[in-house]
């Protein structure tokens, strides 16, 4: 695991010092991963249309999935209410619209973009795992333990943005990660060939199609919310900072002058232009209808006159669109718009100290369970057996970090914190757990190294192995069985009141 030696290649190889290369079980890894998003398929799509609130959408997939109906109708753009009450950018309901195009408009097909995107998001962190990690068993337990976070697997059967969300943040840092090996594969190419000092600044690097890659999802992340932007900045630091560690590992004689001269425009162009494309790609219906909100608010709302004149009419239109959905956002604070119920502060977060109830209807037309009066529940919960540790296992990352400068366990941190230090920014704000869904897969991997250090290296005494696979069954073995407990809360099941209050571990999860 992680950056040792590969078998087959000398400590004294020069190329050694660039990290091991990934595994080389690519047929067992597709298998894998491939086998595990169809698990989560079936676990994802399985009675898919319940719950619903008398045929009608639940919770907060009241706002999104008519909107994603209007687009339908529309040509790709939600009703014009003639103010700015459409408050996210339109590419996750356009993702939602198109469930609803093929499946109807019913719990299924609002719904099934979102389980098609949680599915996919399995297959992801099983391949970015094993290629952190080096090793196909622990990106094969990733992908067992986000099969088993109740949250992700809730907001997987949501007509809700979050998991769209995810699903762009995971494959860009996914991008990311292969870039980083690209780099190295190709620095190392230029050792072997003897060409590394034919410059101080060291060589350039050509084109970097998993870095375009990565700025593309980056854009069509924020696409879906402007929660994104967190995530892009962050994977920008991160990338110029592993293109330094590449130059100081391949012997580069000034790789900080190297890293300015040959790698930071390229990483301006792939990370900060391209994203930007991206995002406005996503508005393409809004440019091309005639009522979209604001479409031509130049010379109506706004002068046609001043410094930004030059800039086209339909962007300046989208920037004032914009300030006023900022504005709508900036104001929503427990102050002015109350205590939601099922609000919580980003420090309850890590653990799901508070998590959210999505739906619940109790009484005699409630069956199923084998008692008179039977209650159906969703709650948005992260399985215990996973989240519980959460503290524990970043304090052992950030020991790694600032003891082993291990970057493993900084990409994992950097991606986790993306999601939830800007929050504490405001924290008057109305905030919920639900927008913990992108950060999911980063406290997996972060997980799963630790449960790497735990089954220890391959070359460990019998016993040491023995010992580690052990513990780490035995954790991967509780996760599953408390998903499988929490199972009846997450879908929706009929349930008795007596198994109700069996669920609700904690005072704070309760109303």
């Amino acid at each position: 695991m992680g950056d040792a030696p590969a078998p087959g290649l000398h400590p004294a190889d020069p190329t050694v010092r660039l990290g091991a290369p990934p595994p080389t079980d690519r047929l067992r890894g597709w298998i894998v991963a491939i086998t595990l998003a169809l698990i989560a398929g079936a676990v994802r799509f399985a009675g898919l249309g319940r719950p619903t609130d008398g045929g009608t959408p639940v919770f907060d997939e009241k706002h999104y999935v008519p909107q994603a109906w209007q687009m339908l109708r529309n040509g790709g753009v939600e009703d014009n209410p003639g103010y700015e009450l459409v408050v996210h950018p339109p590419l996750g309901k356009q993702l939602i619209a198109l469930g609803e195009f093929f499946f109807g408009y019913d719990g299924f097909g609002w719904r099934a973009a979102a389980a098609l995107a949680g599915t996919l998001m399995v297959l992801l962190i099983v391949r970015v795992g094993r290629r952190l990690t080096r090793s196909t068993l622990l990106g094969g337990i990733a992908g067992v333990l986000l099969i088993c976070d109740g949250l992700s697997h809730v907001q997987s059967r949501m007509g809700m943005l979050d998991v769209f969300s995810a699903l762009f943040v995971l494959a860009a840092f996914t991008t990311l990660v292969r870039d980083r090996d690209d780099v190295r594969a190709r620095l190392a190419i230029v050792i072997t060939e003897g060409r590394m000092h034919d410059s101080p600044y060291g060589p350039r690097l050509g084109v970097r199609w998993w870095r375009f890659a990565t700025g593309v999802l980056l854009g069509l992340g924020c696409a879906v919310k402007w929660s994104g932007v967190y995530w892009l900045a962050a994977f920008a630091v991160l990338a110029v900072v592993w293109d330094l560690a590449a130059r100081r590992a391949a012997g580069v004689e000034r790789p900080w002058l190297g890293t300015l001269r040959r790698d930071l425009a390229p990483a301006l162009w792939a990370l900060a232009l391209i994203p930007v494309v991206a995002y406005l790609a996503a508005w393409w219906a809004w440019f091309g209808s005639e009522t979209s909100i604001d479409r031509y608010a130049v010379g109506v709302k706004v002068g046609t006159g001043g410094p930004w004149s030059f800039v086209p009419d339909a962007l300046r239109g989208l920037w004032y669109y914009s300030g006023k959905v900022l504005e709508f956002h900036t104001g929503l604070t427990t102050q002015a718009s109350g205590v939601h119920p099922w609000e919580s502060k980003p420090w309850t977060w890590p653990m799901g100290l508070r998590p959210m109830l999505y739906y619940y209807s109790s009484g005699s037309q409630i069956t199923g369970c084998g008692a008179s009066s039977c209650i159906s529940a969703v709650m948005l919960i992260g399985t215990p057996a996973l989240w519980w540790p959460s503290l524990g296992v970043f304090a052992w990352s950030l020991w790694r970090i600032f003891t082993g400068f291990d970057w493993r366990y900084c990409a994992v941190v950097v991606g986790y914190a993306a999601g939830i230090l800007p929050w504490f920014a405001d924290i008057n704000r109305q905030m919920y757990f639900f927008y913990m869904t992108p950060v999911v897969p980063f406290l997996i991997l972060g997980t799963a190294l630790v449960m790497g250090e735990i089954l220890g290296r391959s070359n460990a005494s019998r016993e040491r192995r023995q010992t580690g696979l052990l513990v780490v069954g035995l954790w991967v073995g509780g996760v599953v069985a408390n998903f499988i407990w929490l199972w009846p809360i997450l879908v929706g099941e009929p349930i008795t009141a007596e198994m109700w209050d069996a669920q609700l571990w904690l005072p704070s999860w309760r109303a």
